[in-house]
């Protein structure tokens, strides 16, 4: 007993924040113009959102908020305020000026252009004469 006392003590003097910080689940998908990152962030509100680019670390912060039903008396919680935080680094071929970010009912889109270098093209083959 003595054991569990301690872990837990352990644990609650490492904790630096004061929410959960959580890696939002994630699919990333790429076509031959662009790549699409599309990440979970349930009971984000846009102006929870951030997304930064430094050299070549794309970051995406976001905080979810719960708002208390008024009048009512929590009995359970599952749902609580937490962070979100994950990074990704990208390559050469991202157009990093021309990335966007949209999210709708929770579901954060980043759509990362390739540069025209790194996108395929046809090469015109002439016949000598």
């Amino acid at each position: 007993m003595t054991t569990q006392s301690t872990e837990v003590q352990v644990q609650r003097n490492e904790q630096t924040r004061d929410l959960p910080v959580l890696s939002p689940a994630t699919d990333i998908h790429e076509t031959e113009k662009e790549i699409v990152v599309v990440a979970d962030l349930p009971g984000v509100r846009q102006e929870h959102v951030e997304v930064t680019l430094e050299n070549r670390v794309l970051t995406i912060g976001a905080r979810s908020t719960v708002e208390e039903p008024a009048g009512k008396e929590l009995v359970y919680r599952e749902f609580g305020p937490a962070e979100y935080r994950r990074s990704f680094t990208l390559t050469e071929e991202v157009d990093r000026n021309a990335i966007s970010a949209r999210i709708k009912n929770g579901v954060l889109r980043l759509t990362l252009p390739k540069a025209a270098e790194a996108q395929p093209r046809r090469i015109e083959v002439l016949a000598e004469g």
